[in-house]
């Protein structure tokens, strides 16, 4: 397969990345940080979290551009695979974030009155958290329903503001606003419940 001009043009910004020029770097982020956030906005839903990832892909690209293969692949393949890559390890973090929660209110209705000696945590810990987690379901259950739906399968099913327009069949701004909506309210009622 022949290369396009632009491949040749990216090949080039990257060689020149890897040896430490800067304003090749800049180059490059301007031809692919678009089409590089677009993809880590739609996997991730949040576009915080997005902006962060692509800091991260960044960051990984002006260290690793030494390791860049054109054999392998394009310069932008090379990048899409890097973004998905970092992408992953993010909804794997928040995997394990939402697990934590979800054991936290686990807790409540099994209490543990063991200290874990391997984490150092106190039975004083272990109660401040119990208590934490029922406030969280207190206020999540005074929420308008639509908004804890769409929360709930945001946090606790791990499904993306688009997933979940699909799943609900409303729109993905009506999804949007409801979960900006809810975690509002969410923190404003955990605010006062303090």
């Amino acid at each position: 397969m022949e290369e396009t001009a632009q491949q040749i043009v990216d090949r080039e910004m990257i060689a020149r990345v890897a040896r430490g020029d800067q304003s090749a770097f800049g180059d490059l982020y301007d031809r692919l940080s678009g089409p590089l956030y677009s993809l880590a906005l739609k996997m991730l839903g949040d576009a915080a979290e997005a902006q962060d990832a692509l800091q991260d892909v960044y960051l990984q690209i002006w260290r690793r551009a030494g390791t860049y293969d054109a054999t392998q692949s394009s310069v932008f393949s090379w990048a899409v695979l890097l973004t998905r890559g970092k992408v992953i390890d993010r909804l794997r973090a928040r995997g394990r974030r939402l697990r934590v929660v979800a054991a936290s209110t686990d807790d409540v209705a099994n209490p543990i009155t063991a200290v874990d000696a391997s984490t150092g945590e106190t039975a004083a810990d272990n109660a401040n958290r119990n208590e934490d987690a029922t406030r969280v379901r207190s206020v999540l259950q005074s929420l308008p329903s639509e908004q804890r739906e769409a929360i709930e399968m945001a946090f606790f099913s791990e499904l993306t503001h688009h997933d979940i327009a699909t799943r609900l069949n409303q729109p993905l701004g009506t999804i949007k606003a409801r979960i900006r909506r809810g975690l509002l309210r969410l923190r404003d009622g955990l605010g006062r419940s303090r």
